[in-house]
């Protein structure tokens, strides 16, 4: 799915250079001394970095939440009340192992009766509802923009787009098609496939292109990347420049025809089913790790652990891979809200939307129905405030619509310098606060667990932190619980890097709060509320 620019598209970029204030006294550690915390030189241990978003500032260095110093000193012995979380994302994996009994089931629904018992318009809603049917993949926004025609306001600004990325992913495909065959090249003059360095600096050749050729590949290979971690690259990269050219930035490319409703219509509704992981298993790894993120089953020895462990995950399949269409995102947040969901994630987005109002309406009927709503920031390195990025409750300046959204930034492992995620946007008036969102580990389908990164991962642990404050807490609001995460956060002074230059900032200035989330504090201040 293309939730942003896909993380991994760093690493190629890397590869191919390589070739060629009120709450200081909630605060664990006073926050004049968080930032002379020692920067941690050791690497951490594999079973620390798959809950590394866990971890404590002050206690283990790295920018964690302070989840499981939450669980120890806070919550233990405490018994809260269930909280209904709803993924609206690219589908969900409700048999997985580490999930099953966490997936929300609808009590007011018959499952395969074909009737609509509960009488919310969906037939068999049982576990939420797929607003995409069996759609896959889709364009881009701009892409549809640039479809429509020159009559759309945004066809010239769209069409500068596409034509410049087009131009860039044809260069880029020929540039890795040509890696590939490469490699082959190499292989069938050392006489074996799965070559090393020392294979290619052995290699005796006269031929001026396979001695081209060692040279290249012996830098390639050197240090820590063998010869299929090479491979994979080279694939997940082509993989990425053919969805781009396929389907994100191809105007002729129809992937809404299999649902059969009018995107651009809102009161056509009667559309998509009740299979909520997707045609496609494998297209659902991103909802489904990020519905681990918030709700794998603690303590269990299977996988990481969910930040709650008091919720039911409602997923509601409206993000193909491509761009979201504004309708499903309007419709898929009042569904959540309407079957009972008190905090939705969504770990999407775009920086085009005919629509936008439609999710602004959603966003404020959120609002009036006490439900919280999160954002991830994005991925493309971008000040928010120069950059309106779609969905999110303040636009080109203007004061926020409501006061139960947050938009979150990402956190890398490392505390100090690098400590921002490279890809996350940020915004000192449009992005809330940061979490992890580097190295994240939790559910993939069909039983598996992978590490992925993105402000996708970031936005769900802090969901996670909201549901365990509703869940030890109900009788907050939304708006509440938005104000205690934000204003209970860790505040920090050190400089960071940003955007895609990787400039210097203070990491104080870079988001409305100028923090990273603390669940520990966080249900403090609750407790005091």
């Amino acid at each position: 799915m293309r939730t942003f620019k896909p993380f991994y598209v760093s690493a190629i970029a890397a590869l191919v250079l390589a070739s060629c204030g009120t709450t200081s006294k909630m605060i664990t550690t006073p926050a004049e001394n968080v930032d002379a915390i020692q920067i941690k030189s050791t690497k951490l241990q594999e079973k620390d970095l798959q809950r590394w978003s866990h971890f404590d500032l002050v206690r283990d260095t790295v920018p964690g939440m302070s989840v499981d110093k939450a669980y120890a000193e806070l919550l233990k012995g405490k018994k809260g009340k269930k909280v209904i979380v709803g993924i609206v994302d690219s589908g969900v994996d409700i048999n997985h192992e580490d999930l099953k009994e966490v997936i929300w089931k609808n009590p007011k629904e018959i499952a395969g009766n074909g009737i609509d018992d509960d009488k919310n318009g969906y037939v068999d809603d049982i576990n939420g509802w797929n607003f995409l049917g069996d759609a896959v993949h889709e364009q881009l926004e701009k892409t549809r923009i640039v479809k429509m025609g020159p009559t759309n306001p945004d066809y010239t600004a769209a069409k500068a787009e596409v034509d410049a990325e087009r131009e860039q992913y044809l260069a880029l495909k020929a540039q890795y098609d040509g890696m590939s065959n490469e490699v082959k090249q190499l292989a069938t003059a050392i006489g074996k496939e799965d070559f090393t360095a020392a294979d290619i600096k052995a290699l005796e050749t006269t031929n001026e292109n396979l001695v081209a050729l060692k040279a290249k590949y012996s830098q390639m290979l050197s240090g820590s990347r063998t010869l299929d971690k090479l491979k994979e690259q080279i694939s997940g990269a082509l993989d990425f420049f053919n969805g781009q050219l396929n389907y994100y930035l191809n105007p002729e490319f129809n992937g809404r025809a299999v649902v059969g409703d009018n995107p651009n219509d809102i009161t056509d509704t009667k559309y998509g089913n009740n299979n909520v992981v997707g045609p496609d298993p494998e297209e659902a790894l991103h909802g489904t790790h990020v519905a681990g993120i918030v709700a794998q089953v603690r303590g269990n020895g299977k996988g990481g652990d969910g930040v709650a462990n008091m919720v039911e995950i409602m997923a509601v399949r409206a993000v193909p891979d491509g761009d979201e269409y504004d309708k499903d995102i309007a419709l898929g947040i009042r569904y959540a809200v309407d079957n009972g969901a008190k905090v939705i994630n969504g770990s999407f987005g775009k920086y085009f939307s005919p629509h936008k109002e439609w999710v602004q309406d959603a966003l404020k009927y959120a609002a009036k129905k006490d439900v919280l709503v999160i954002f991830a920031a994005g991925n493309d390195s971008k000040d928010l405030d120069v950059h309106n990025k779609y969905p999110s409750d303040s636009y080109d300046g203007a004061p926020e619509i409501s006061d139960n959204v947050l938009i979150i930034g990402a956190l890398n492992v490392t505390y100090g310098t690098n400590m921002v995620a490279p890809f996350s946007n940020y915004g000192t008036k449009n992005v809330d606060i940061f979490a992890p969102g580097m190295q994240i580990y939790a559910t993939t389908p069909n039983n598996t667990y992978k590490y992925l990164q993105g402000t996708s991962m970031a936005s769900p642990n802090v969901a996670g932190v909201a549901a365990l404050i509703r869940s030890y807490y109900p009788k907050l609001s939304a708006a509440q619980v938005k104000q205690i995460i934000v204003n209970s956060g860790t505040p920090l002074k050190n400089t960071v890097l940003v955007d895609e230059d990787q400039h210097e900032a203070n990491f104080s200035e870079i988001s409305k709060s100028g923090k990273i989330v603390n669940a520990y504090n966080a249900l403090l201040m609750a407790s005091q509320m």
